[in-house]
């Protein structure tokens, strides 16, 4: 199969409009199409066609009892696939929709068994992305949606690395860019008495507390086995090619705690990788070439390390790394979105400085 890349990053151009007409009519077909949302970017199929999310299994090479996420263009569409809409839910919808959010609400039939993992919930997400909405109304049904790339690796967030894992696979990508987040959805389950973080992401726990008042998170977020809900809990995912081991602690302790770490490896025999700050990737140039060192940006500054960190996972695939250390950070706010990654990465293997 010959895979098509057509750039939509001009929503009003004739380009981007013939782009959006093919995506729909490729995915009304029962076949897969990969699109730019504000978080990563996600491979879609029909997601009223059993056999059409079959497919997405297929291509990522997915455990088929991971659910998948229903993409809508709006609440009408929500309302199709939706049994019913809480009043935590409608207070979430109003407040964060559209977008980086995935609300688990219990389903109505007409949602196939195949994307649910089995449940009598379903995951819906109404994306910021107005490219991601365009495509879904060229449609005309919901999209079920997973980030695409091979199952277990990190999420792509550009067309490129889409296609790095998807060449042949499928017959669309729509480049629609960088995505503007870089980690995907929170998710939040409203099928309960009070709402519970299945994963964490942009919109964070503060911002979910301060409109509902509570919110709780699931222990599966700490390792805890549990039947999935959603995305991403059961299985490790995000995963570079060569393990990573995550180091937590001090910022200020942690480009001497990299050092010790880096000469051990390399004692060993180890080529190193190393995914960290600016500030510790600046204290490493004397001893680990500028090609194996990725940065995130600035200690702290939460919106890059998420902008960031999974091209850089990626990047390491190119290089001759063949063990890597990733730096962690705070886990409030964004940051608990971030090490949930890091987290599941690394397989959950960490230093404590």
């Amino acid at each position: 199969m010959k895979t098509e890349v057509r750039k939509i990053e001009d929503l009003k151009s004739e380009v981007a409009q013939d782009a959006l007409a093919e995506a729909g009519k490729l995915l009304r077909s029962g076949q897969l199409v990969a699109f730019p949302t504000e978080t990563v970017y996600g491979l879609g199929a029909n997601g009223l066609d059993g056999e059409a999310c079959a497919r997405i299994y297929e291509a990522k090479g997915r455990p088929s009892d991971n659910p998948l996420i229903l993409h809508v263009a709006d609440r009408a569409m929500a309302e199709t696939v939706a049994a019913e809409i809480p009043p935590m839910a409608e207070k979430l919808m109003a407040a964060f929709l559209p977008g980086p959010m995935t609300l688990i609400l219990r389903r109505k039939s007409i949602v196939p068994d195949r994307i649910t993992g089995g449940l009598d919930t379903v995951g819906i997400r109404m994306p910021e992305s107005a490219a991601a909405r365009a495509m879904i109304r060229a449609a005309g049904v919901p999209v079920a949606a997973p980030s695409a790339n091979i199952s277990g690796r990190p999420s792509p967030t550009t067309a490129a690395s889409v296609l790095r894992d998807m060449d042949g696979r499928i017959p669309l990508i729509l480049d629609g860019g960088p995505c503007r987040f870089g980690v995907e959805s929170t998710i939040v389950d409203c099928t309960g008495p009070v709402a519970v973080i299945l994963r964490p992401g942009a919109i964070t726990r503060e911002m979910l507390t301060e409109v509902l008042g509570g919110v709780k998170l699931d222990p599966a977020l700490v390792g805890a086995g549990t039947v999935p809900k959603a995305p991403g809990m059961k299985y490790k995912h995000y995963a570079p090619k060569a393990p990573m081991t995550l180091l937590e602690g001090a910022p200020a302790k942690m480009a001497a705690a990299f050092r010790r770490q880096v000469r051990q490896l390399q004692k060993d025999g180890h080529t190193v990788g190393i995914l960290a700050s600016d500030e510790v990737c600046d204290a490493l140039a004397d001893f680990v070439p500028d090609a194996l060192r990725k940065s995130y940006g600035p200690q702290g500054d939460l919106s890059a390390i998420a902008a960031h960190i999974y091209e850089a996972l990626i990047a390491f695939d190119d290089t001759e790394a063949d063990a890597l250390l990733g730096e962690g950070t705070t886990e409030v706010g964004l940051g608990l979105a971030i090490m949930n990654r890091l987290h599941k990465a690394s397989g959950f293997h960490t230093i404590q400085i």
